[in-house]
């Protein structure tokens, strides 16, 4: 199995690090890392910090995913999904939760709030062209495939 490896530093000693739950699991749980539990008010957000910090490889980012349990049971979603953390970034991850339920939701110290995703860069450079070589598809936008 290839692994890549990801410098990660504790902003809080008794936070634990994220793992893979089965060898077939794309991500890892993140967890809050709180004082005091959060209360996200229906169709709110709030920032949830994870008392953790990471140097990503370069050619590589970290896609924070919502948890399908936290969707389906309880509306929690995150809310810039997929969230992007860049190779250069170094400060706290941070994740955006929010809401889409009609009751409060608590968040408390080391819930499982997110996934993390480990994922490959390539990058593209534009080429400004006067004419797009053609497709079956064509300009047709949303829904244009049927259903």
């Amino acid at each position: 199995k290839l692994m890549i490896k990801v410098l990660v530093k504790k902003l809080n000693s008794k936070i634990k690090l994220p793992e893979y739950k089965t060898s077939g699991s794309s991500g890892m749980d993140l967890m809050a890392s709180i004082d005091t539990p959060i209360k996200i008010k229906p169709n709110s957000l709030e920032l949830i910090p994870t008392g953790l910090s990471v140097a990503i490889p370069e050619d590589f980012e970290i896609q924070i995913r919502p948890r399908s349990g936290l969707a389906a049971k309880s509306k929690i979603s995150v809310l810039n999904t997929p969230g992007t953390i860049d190779s250069d970034y170094r400060g706290e991850l941070k994740i955006i939760l929010f809401n889409h339920g009609n009751k409060e939701f608590v968040v408390n110290n080391n819930d499982r709030i997110a996934q993390i995703v480990l994922t490959p860069i390539l990058k593209m450079e534009f080429e400004e062209v006067d004419q797009l070589p053609g497709s079956i598809r064509g300009s047709g936008g949303f829904g244009s495939t049927g259903k």
